[in-house]
């Protein structure tokens, strides 16, 4: 029973009151607040009046149909995403059984009912659908924080900087946020955002430097997170009206620099995960102030921009080389949509190259958001045909105006066995033995309703290699996109030893582009 939170909220819709009895004794008995309807009526009546986690619904009411009721609940936008388990002491045939889970429930249970069986279904449903729910959280979160970052790395002016923090704060978090930075000019800004709109209040010149030593950053760099008090925060802001205690994080990214803070209010942050991204939202404007200090000497933010949503590193491998490239099309403000990444999951090794439709700032604010959640998915152990639904159901229900390709790999660094799931992204080149032929294509778009994929299934033999672009390198207005193919296939067969040279000459063969491009190279020793 441990796994069952105390906290769960069950409404039981059950006509018959003694059925409505036992099934909420075995409820109570694992932990649940247990809420009744006898009718569909009163099953809403509830759902407006509680907040409910796990609906456990018969199939016969006196006014509707348990099934009928369902899909109402799956469909209302406010209910979607809530668990209904089905029981029926009548509809007990395989064929009602089938019929009630395609219909949207999420178990299906008949009469005589285990209450072992039982409990151990409610708690099975309950794992998915929190882990479902902590994902999605955790997405959301993260395209809050992907589209903060961005803006913060795009603002022009400190005061700009300070706004778009400060926001992106809130919405990450759902709390109300300040930012406090210091400019050269030395007056300090501490930017609130409360709900509505950021507003500058004044502050002491001093505030940065005793922030800092309340978190114990002191003079030095780096980054530090510390839970102050309410009383202890009103001591440092007497005009502030904190509601509980503030997460504060400082940082520094050179000596001598004054340190930057972002406070929150500690409830916006009560799990590891959100605090983890208040020390990378704190980090990122500390970045972005150095930035705009040598704006006018470097006009390098557009490219820092577009390098740091790529990954610095690749997981090392023994026994295969990697080789990665991104050219952006051109140093202009202008952001692309290309990406690739490259995930060690200690069974299998995670290659992924994708591009979202467009080039633009909203473009990478998408891309970058894929990312970010093809990572997640990643990491709660999902197959590649899995992350692609997966990512496909964000863009739908985030994007649903962007459409992206994806390749997406799946690689046995021990046997060298391969899956490849394709939506509508070019085919990988796979070169052996002085042979190169491009894998099979397939698969719609991302951000389209249908889920078919183009799935293969290959193996990298010892001394083969597996090339994969986005169609930056290739696209042309006036080659067509098969030549072009067929120019690559014909370069890329013979494969340098030093593959760092060999992606340089895959890029140079091409030319300057027009689009951003990604390059991904592994191959296999021999």
């Amino acid at each position: 029973m441990s796994d069952v939170m105390p906290t769960v909220t069950t409404l039981v819709v059950d006509d018959n009151e003694t059925k409505r009895y036992i099934i909420g004794s075995w409820l109570r008995r694992a932990g649940h607040t247990v809420v009744e309807a006898a009718t569909a009526a009163q099953c809403w009546e509830r759902l407006a009046e509680h907040q409910v986690d796990l609906v456990v619904l018969d199939i016969h009411l006196p006014d509707a149909n348990g099934m009928e009721v369902c899909e109402q609940i799956k469909a209302a936008p406010a209910t979607a995403s809530l668990p209904v388990v089905h029981i029926s002491a009548t509809a007990v045939e395989a064929t009602d059984r089938t019929h009630g889970l395609r219909r949207g429930a999420d178990g299906y249970m008949t009469d005589p009912i285990d209450p072992g069986e039982f409990i151990a279904t409610v708690e099975a449903v309950l794992r998915y659908y929190r882990a479902r729910r902590r994902a999605e959280r955790i997405a959301e979160r993260m395209a809050a924080f992907t589209s903060t970052s961005l803006a913060i790395n795009a603002a022009t002016t400190f005061d700009g900087l300070a706004a778009v923090a400060a926001r992106g704060a809130f919405d990450i978090f759902s709390a109300p946020a300040a930012v406090y930075i210091l400019p050269p000019d030395g007056q300090v800004r501490r930017t609130v955002h409360l709900g509505h709109e950021p507003w500058n209040r004044t502050c002491p010149p001093d505030l940065p430097a005793r922030l800092a030593a309340t978190t114990g950053l002191g003079d030095d760099t780096g980054t530090r997170l510390a839970a102050v008090p309410e009383a202890r925060w009103r001591e440092l802001l007497p005009d502030s009206e904190p509601q509980g205690d503030i997460l504060l994080v400082t940082t520094r990214a050179k000596r001598g620099r004054p340190a930057i803070g972002v406070a929150i209010e500690a409830r916006g942050a009560a799990d590891e995960d959100a605090t983890h991204l208040l020390r990378q939202l704190g980090q990122a404007v500390a970045l972005a102030m150095e930035a705009l200090r040598s704006y006018t000497e470097e006009h390098l933010i557009s490219l820092t921009l577009q390098r740091s949503l790529l990954p610095a590193v690749h997981p090392a491998m023994p026994g295969w080389a990697f080789s990665v490239r991104y050219e952006p099309a051109s140093d202009q403000a202008e952001v692309g949509g290309d990406f690739y990444e490259v995930i060690d999951r200690g069974e299998d090794v995670l290659v992924a190259i994708g591009d979202v439709q467009g080039h633009s700032l909203h473009a990478a604010t998408v891309m970058a958001e894929l990312r970010h959640a093809m990572r997640a998915f990643a990491a709660e152990g999902h197959d590649i045909v899995g992350i692609l639904r997966l990512l496909n159901n964000v863009m739908q229900r985030y994007h649903d105006d962007q459409t992206a390709t994806m390749c997406l790999m799946s690689l046995d660094p021990r046997t060298g066995r391969l899956k490849v799931a394709n939506a509508g992204h070019l085919p990988p080149l796979h070169i052996a033995e002085g042979r190169a032929e491009y894998g099979g294509r397939g698969g719609l778009l991302l951000g389209f309703p249908a889920e078919r994929l183009g799935l293969e299934e290959t193996s990298v033999p010892p001394g083969g290699t597996v090339v994969l672009i986005t169609d930056g390198l290739v696209e042309e207005r006036t080659v067509s996109l098969a030549a072009n193919l067929e120019r690559l296939r014909i370069l890329a067969t013979d494969v340098d030893d030093d593959l760092e040279a060999y992606s340089d000459r895959i890029i140079a063969e091409f030319g300057h582009r027009e689009d951003d491009v990604a390059l991904i190279v592994l191959r296999r020793d021999p």
